[in-house]
């Protein structure tokens, strides 16, 4: 088994920071503040900071790929988004994740095809599975997506983005964002005021642009520039398995079909030997009042996994695959994280309106980790060039939204795949 090891990002000590930001001025450089550490707050910087006509600091308040960039399924699609306004990002992002895997040497990228799988007992003895793994109870196994779908281990990608982007001249801060400056006459932003997490002193890093990448918690910017962004929080619980030999061999995500423990299984075997599995049902939904400071969920340690939905994903994959999850065999891992959802299920991504240099990039729902670089490369794109190639106007941070009922999950473009919310 191919174990990988992943540096634990350097986190720079805020004066060394501040010195960098300084020295950025200085050189007329301008400077790009970032708000938040995960996958997105990651591509940012890094597309930003290569592009050589910009300094980026990150501020963080907990580590680099804390939420749901460190735990996350890591599963990517080119065609999913196909008729609908997010098909550009599905397009251009499923190119980016090759070449970035390239870039970065990833070792947990890899081309995989996708197969559709209904657990339980057949009649007739039931089918011969695509894959050798699924030696359980299986009604149904039929190819999904034989050449559009991949996947890539998001910790890994976010934790190398971060580390790119700082050897390429890009800082990071350990604090909380707790506002956004303005110049005099309040239509544009002057930088971040953050708390020191080590000390908690209060700290402005002023900017040239601001970008809020705060997965859920982006929500605190409706204050801050007096916006409305409607935010709730997905909290779902996920477990890892450690995975065989003909798993490695053999990689195929599975989507399988709702089941009597309430589960709507989403399974990727990954290069590293371990077996993902979410759509574990019981998922939460928080609202904007939790995340906010204060509340509940305000902090990425406060997520915890829920142990009935660890016990239910245990007897659903058990039973389909007794050789990596059957008798009763647990989880190498039990987790939770929280998606960020807009009300209609579109990313926020792009210039907040009537405030110039200031940018949102939130909102990835279950499509996150897919259209983390794309999101990167717009904000880069809108930053250096003042414009992005790619229709963005759907994804507005200003928009106006009305709450949706349900339909807000996975979709293979107009068919609802897995838990939908």
């Amino acid at each position: 088994m191919r174990a990988v090891h992943h540096r634990a990002p350097a986190v720079i000590p805020r004066a060394e920071a501040n010195r960098a930001v300084n020295a950025s001025v200085a050189r007329d450089k301008p400077v790009v503040a970032i708000a938040g550490g995960g996958l997105w707050g990651c591509a940012c910087a890094y597309f930003c900071q290569r592009t050589s006509h910009c300094d980026v600091v990150i501020v963080e308040r907990s580590r680099v790929a804390s939420a749901a960039s460190g735990k996350g399924g890591g599963f990517l699609a080119r065609d999913w988004g196909d008729g609908t306004p997010t098909a550009p990002l599905h397009k251009r992002a499923f190119e980016l994740h090759e070449t970035l895997a390239e870039e970065l040497l990833l070792e947990t990228y890899r081309k995989i095809p996708t197969l559709s799988v209904l657990g339980g007992s057949a009649l007739d003895g039931g089918p011969t599975p695509l894959v050798s793994w699924l030696d359980g109870d299986i009604q149904m196994c039929r190819m999904m997506d034989e050449f559009g779908t991949a996947q890539v281990t998001p910790k890994e990608l976010c934790e190398k983005l971060h580390d790119a982007a700082v050897r390429l001249g890009a800082t990071c801060v350990k604090g909380e964002v707790t506002g956004v400056t303005f110049a005099d006459d309040g239509a544009k932003v002057r930088g971040l005021v953050y708390k020191n997490e080590d000390d908690g002193t209060v700290e402005e890093i002023e900017a040239d642009h601001v970008v809020v990448a705060m997965g859920p918690w982006a929500t605190r910017a409706s204050e801050w520039f007096g916006i409305k962004v409607p935010m709730t929080g997905i909290r779902s619980t996920s477990v890892m398995y450690e995975a065989s030999e003909a798993v490695m061999r053999e990689p195929a995500a599975l989507f399988c079909g709702e089941d009597e423990n309430g589960c709507h299984l989403e399974v990727y075997p990954r290069s590293t030997g371990e077996v993902y599995i979410c759509g574990i049902g019981g998922s939460q939904y928080i609202d904007e009042e939790r995340l906010l400071p204060g509340g509940d969920c305000d902090r990425s340690e406060k997520i915890v996994e829920d142990p009935s939905r660890v016990a239910a994903a245990m007897r659903s994959f058990g039973g389909m695959s007794r050789s990596i999850g059957g008798d009763g065999k647990a989880p190498l891992v039990t987790q939770a994280c929280m998606r960020p959802c807009a009300p209609d299920a579109l990313p926020i991504l792009g210039p907040v309106d009537g405030i110039e240099n200031a940018y949102m990039a939130t909102a990835g729902n279950c499509w996150g980790i897919l259209w983390s670089p794309v999101a990167g490369e717009i904000i880069a794109d809108l930053i250096t060039k003042g414009k992005s190639s790619i229709d963005i106007k759907p994804f507005s941070p200003t928009r106006f939204m009305q709450r949706g009922a349900r339909g807000r999950g996975r979709k293979m473009r107009s068919e609802e795949v897995g838990e939908q919310w």
